[in-house]
């Protein structure tokens, strides 16, 4: 494998403990962003017309479905440990936007929630998916 696909699998080093934590924390917050994602999924591929934030101009069903993208399917992947360094950066830019952008003028307690999912997946970002994870095996049979 080449070293940039290894370092995508790569689930770093860390303690039994540590990896406990990871598993832990990958499960809840992806389980959780699974449940802002389902609801906008029946959004997307419902009847009702598409009322969704365009930050970038690329219109309100595109916007949505690249929400639904992050928080359904990326979610996933973070939950079992897939390309999981990869898979939350679409969540970090979500959380962003969503803090960011579609909250912008609100107050601080409408931010906080993008921010502290934000937070979390830099945390898996930065530490990998852990030993207990699909990406450990990858990485170890490479």
């Amino acid at each position: 494998m080449t070293k940039i696909v290894k370092s995508i699998f790569d689930p770093g080093t860390h303690s039994n403990m540590a990896s406990s934590g990871l598993l832990i924390l990958r499960i809840v917050a992806g389980a959780f962003m699974l449940t802002h994602g389902n609801g906008k999924m029946v959004r997307l591929f419902g009847d009702d017309p598409i009322k969704f934030a365009d930050p970038f101009g690329i219109g309100a069903e595109a916007s949505l479905a690249l929400a639904v993208f992050a928080e359904v399917f990326c979610s996933i992947l973070v939950i079992v440990g897939v390309a999981t360094r990869i898979s939350v950066i679409p969540l970090i830019i979500t959380m962003l936007v969503a803090a960011f952008i579609a909250h912008a003028g609100d107050p601080f307690g409408s931010k906080e929630l993008p921010l502290l999912y934000g937070a979390i997946f830099v945390v898996i970002l930065i530490t990998g998916a852990g030993k207990y994870s699909i990406d450990n095996l990858i990485y170890k049979r490479s």
